[in-house]
């Protein structure tokens, strides 16, 4: 493994992150000291994450003082509690101090273990720092990044366009139907791009020609299938989260759920339809990055091991040989050659020589 500072930490500090990982533990602060990363202080669990965060974390922040604040949140994955990575460098620190720990920063989520961490945040005052502070980042993340007045007119039109609206407001397609969605399913999309839920369900109202949430909600991996309705068609979004060589990742799967011909012909048309339309809405205008869309029959198909192998389809290992074609019909019998050994090569080449000599002299 490769530093960029050389830094590592130290043994002690490795032996706390373990520790660390069996809940107990609500807050951990690294300093480097002599080439060393170490903890200064750890505070144990006392409430929910949201009302620990003030007391555990503001009282180690010192002033001109570089630090690392590893923060045990109350959500959790298949790797147990997932953590919040702060990183505060005072305006004030010394140059020298703010590289070196802006160096060193990719050093300790790597020691931690990168499959813990939830999301990280750097500040430069205890303000920054504060439980206030990290709301106003999570509301800046979750909206739009900086734009111009037109790009905001363009995006309000957008957005009105997408809201919830009568049924004339419905328009073909070359792709297919494109039917209003409801804000309710416009927002769980926008929570489920942002990690604060899993699972959403979508439906059509076959009367008044819509789309609207059916769930939006944190599901357990392995219940993904028991969501999927055996009598009606729905769309799912889902966030699968695994491993793949060796990397953690969280892939968003667009599900399209039909359960044979136990559907309506109506229902079977327009859920077929308006895919095309709401995929194209879920990944350019919510900017949901899709890893895989599947089509489904069953409950029973919706597995981690399906969801896995669609995600990284397998290779075939072994490729189909080269079938050599049939010559054309009726080509005539075949011809019979003989293979001359090299005696009988050396004799008919004298013969023809003793042949080519007499007709020189004739």
């Amino acid at each position: 493994m490769s530093h960029q500072t050389g830094i590592t930490a130290s043994e002690e500090l490795r032996k706390l992150f373990l520790k660390a990982r069996e809940g107990k533990i609500r807050s951990i602060k690294i300093s480097i000291f002599d080439e060393k990363l170490t903890s200064d202080a750890t505070e144990k669990v006392h409430s929910s994450w949201d009302k620990d965060y003030d007391v555990t974390v503001l009282p180690h922040l010192v002033d001109a003082q570089p630090c690392y604040v590893l923060y045990r949140l109350d959500s959790r994955n298949e790797n147990g509690y997932q953590w919040l990575f702060l990183a505060y460098s005072p305006d004030e620190s010394p140059v020298r101090e703010k590289m070196l720990y802006a160096a060193t920063r990719a050093t300790v989520k790597t020691e931690f273990g990168l499959v813990h961490i939830k999301d990280e945040m750097f500040g430069t005052s205890k303000r920054e720092m504060s439980f206030a502070g990290y709301e106003r980042h999570l509301h800046a993340r979750a909206g739009p990044g900086p734009m111009t007045d037109t790009e905001e007119e363009l995006a309000r039109l957008k957005l009105e366009e997408m809201a919830y609206h009568p049924v004339d407001t419905r328009h073909e397609t070359l792709k297919g139907v494109a039917f209003p969605i409801s804000r309710e399913a416009l927002d769980s999309m926008v929570d489920l791009r942002e990690g604060r839920i899993n699972y959403i369900q979508l439906s059509i109202d076959l009367q008044r020609e819509t789309i609207n949430l059916e769930k939006a909600a944190n599901v357990p991996q392995p219940e993904f299938g028991r969501e999927v309705p055996e009598d009606h068609a729905r769309y799912h979004l889902l966030n699968f989260r695994h491993t793949h060589e060796g990397d953690f990742l969280d892939s968003i799967v667009f599900l399209y759920s039909m359960p044979g011909y136990t559907c309506p012909i109506k229902e079977r048309m327009l859920y077929s339809s308006c895919k095309a339309p709401l995929l194209d809405t879920i990944e350019q205008y919510v900017q949901l990055p899709l890893a895989r869309k599947v089509e489904v029959d069953s409950p029973s198909e919706v597995t981690e091991e399906f969801l896995y192998n669609e995600i990284h389809p397998k290779e075939h290992a072994h490729k189909m040989a080269f079938a050599k074609p049939k010559g054309p019909p009726n080509r005539g019998a075949r011809r019979i050659t003989k293979n001359y050994s090299l005696h009988d090569q050396d004799e008919i080449h004298r013969a023809e020589d003793i042949t080519f000599s007499r007709l020189l002299h004739w």
